[in-house]
């Protein structure tokens, strides 16, 4: 048993009506699950598909670590969501419930104040040996203390974890927050035995040990990974595991940058490629094995919100700590010219955090519960937060006139003035300087990054752009070294304590956290606590819509576009189930349900 510290309770008290007690296959954030204890499979899984054959994908960039859940080291963006699973798995078809995986039973209290997990019998780790509830506890602590700070939150959050029988664990919970019963759900075990007396952050190229149907089987480091599906897998009649799990290899190779990463899908060097570029799929998919029917293009749309993809701002340091400044920045980002000259204009920008599905702010004055919640913040919120805000539209001309005047005009009350040589200066004679940040291989971020710089020059601003290696752009972000980068933070329809690792007051100091933007704001904590402490949907929206605006006033995003569809190429050696998730555009579809059409 681990007892811990209370820390101060951050959320209202409450009930929950429609989303509280839990007791037996899965569990729901609000309402219940909406698949019954006897399901057979997930409605998007094809409990019929074919074992066999394999799928290769292509990364940019490249590799040196095999261990995803602690800070050090590159290690490629999926590596742990194929090696690893939780005592729940997350179906993607429903906004935030999962259903049993390692654990056969969940069970909370009526306020969640606890959650209840019992592991079932089978339950075994990749080398044969079975998960005990020691091996569960020890996840918990290692994560929590030794691991990525992504797993530090909720382990601050625990007041207690023990297990109550040899197959029970209960973890009590220093907060009232609903939501903690969910990611206990999620986090990932790993074998206690595997790092007996070893430190959990050292070789970092062996893989950690888990549960999932892949492990590890080959790799030469920024080259390539090859997974194979575990044919002693202890969950293939577990009903959640119907249908996935398919291939028996899954493999990354990794190029220098995404131009190359098409090269060798057009090649036939990989069997799926997932185009972020409008005018790229509009006039490059027309080869060969197009033409023949051996590659198919599939546009698949999805509900979840946009999140927020751009060019992020460190307020921690000047200029950016000065609101008109960055209000500037986004004035001056031309979005109609780049969209036209990049994608054809044919990708929609984001609006906001939440644009693209129900959570998004609403146009005009803040009204009813989302007036309520962002009132009391009034004399410290930014213009925009309560009666309205919404990005500059710009004409489609390259000269972009009025964004530019709009900037000036800010530059100029923020103390900057353009001097006899058309300079952009403050009161001491200093050049607006700032540095852009970029990694190298992102074709298309630089693409913008080009047009960008030349609209800042009219102001009198001539940027200096970086380009580094991984490496260097992950030890860099990490320390929030830089002033200005391009960054993408997705969300889903059931936001909750993660927004307080992008956004809160907390995680603004945290080394490897976040929180890019360093926002320290009031408003946006206590909007997240109402979100974490909502009673019903509609006290759940108006949380979301309020602190959408507080984030859209803070200016802390020069926004690009929003990829509602994904674009999806792949031949037809693979193939998908009809039925497509509300999140199925990528992450918990591809490779999970698809199959290989040459397996047998």
């Amino acid at each position: 048993m681990i007892t811990r510290a209370r820390k101060p309770v951050l959320a209202l008290a409450l009930t929950l009506p429609g989303a509280a007690f839990a007791d037996g296959h899965g569990i729901a954030m609000y309402g219940e699950p909406a698949l019954p204890p006897d399901f057979a499979h997930l409605p998007y899984a094809n409990p019929d598909a074919p074992k066999g054959g394999r799928i290769v994908t292509g990364e940019a960039g490249g590799f040196d670590s095999l261990n995803p859940f602690i800070l050090g080291g590159n290690v490629p963006w999926n590596l742990r969501y194929l090696t690893s699973e939780g005592l729940m798995g997350r179906s993607w078809d429903e906004p935030f419930t999962l259903y049993g995986l390692l654990a056969e039973r969940v069970e909370t209290a009526p306020d969640r104040s606890w959650v209840e997990f019992t592991l079932r019998p089978e339950a075994a780790f990749s080398d044969g040996t079975p998960v005990t509830v020691e091996d569960v506890i020890w996840s918990y602590e290692t994560l929590g203390t030794e691991g990525h700070p992504r797993y530090r939150g909720l382990w601050e959050s625990i007041e207690n974890i023990e297990a109550t029988d040899d197959r029970t664990v209960r973890i009590t919970f220093s907060e009232e927050n609903p939501e903690l019963a969910l990611i206990s759900g999620l986090r990932p075990i790993l074998q206690r035995a595997q790092w007996e007396g070893r430190d959990f952050g050292e070789s970092p190229l062996e893989p950690p040990i888990a549960t999932a149907p892949y492990v590890v089987d080959d790799f030469e480091p920024g080259r390539f990974i090859s997974l194979r599906r575990n044919p002693d897998y202890w969950g293939a009649d577990v009903p959640f595991m119907q249908g996935q799990a398919n291939f028996d290899e899954v493999r990354l190779e990794f190029f220098g940058d995404g131009a190359v990463v098409f090269e060798a899908f057009k090649a036939g060097e990989l069997t799926t490629h997932r185009e972020f570029n409008a005018a790229v799929w509009n006039s490059q998919y027309d080869f060969p094995a197009v033409e023949r029917g051996e590659v198919i293009l599939e546009e698949v749309p999805h509900r979840r919100p946009s999140g927020m993809t751009g060019f992020v701002m460190n307020t921690r340091k000047p200029p950016f700590d000065d609101w008109r400044v960055r209000e500037a920045m986004i004035q001056a980002f031309n979005f109609e010219f780049i969209n036209e000259a990049i994608n054809s204009g044919d990708i929609p920008r984001i609006t906001s955090y939440f644009s693209n599905s129900d959570l998004g702010m609403r146009e005009g004055p803040a009204e009813d519960m989302v007036a309520d919640l962002l009132g009391p913040f009034a004399d410290e919120l930014l213009p925009g937060a309560i009666d309205g805000y919404a990005l500059p539209v710009g004409d489609g001309s390259e000269r972009n006139r009025a964004g530019v005047r709009a900037a000036l005009g800010l530059l100029e009350e923020a103390g900057w003035v353009p001097g006899d040589d058309g300079v952009l200066r403050n009161e001491a004679g200093e050049p607006f300087r700032f540095e852009i940040l970029l990694q190298q291989g992102a074709t298309e971020t630089q693409q913008i990054t080009d047009i960008y710089v030349q609209a800042l020059a009219r102001l009198g601003i001539t940027p200096t752009v970086t380009t580094v290696d991984q490496a260097q752009y992950n030890q860099r972000t990490g320390s929030y070294d830089f002033d200005m980068t391009y960054y993408r933070v997705g969300l889903s329809l059931s936001p909750g304590n993660e927004q307080y690792r992008y956004w809160g007051s907390e995680d603004a100091a945290l080394e490897g956290g976040r929180n890019w933007a360093g926002i320290e704001d009031p408003a946006v904590d206590a909007m997240i606590d109402a979100i974490l402490s909502s009673q019903s949907r509609e006290e759940f929206l108006a949380a979301t819509r309020a602190l959408d605006r507080a984030l859209m006033a803070g200016r802390y995003f020069v926004p690009v576009w929003q990829w509602n569809i994904s674009r999806l190429a792949y031949y037809d050696t693979v193939a998908h189930p009809d039925y497509v998730p509300i999140y199925g555009d990528w992450i918990g579809w591809q490779p999970d349900v698809w199959w290989s059409t040459e397996a047998q």
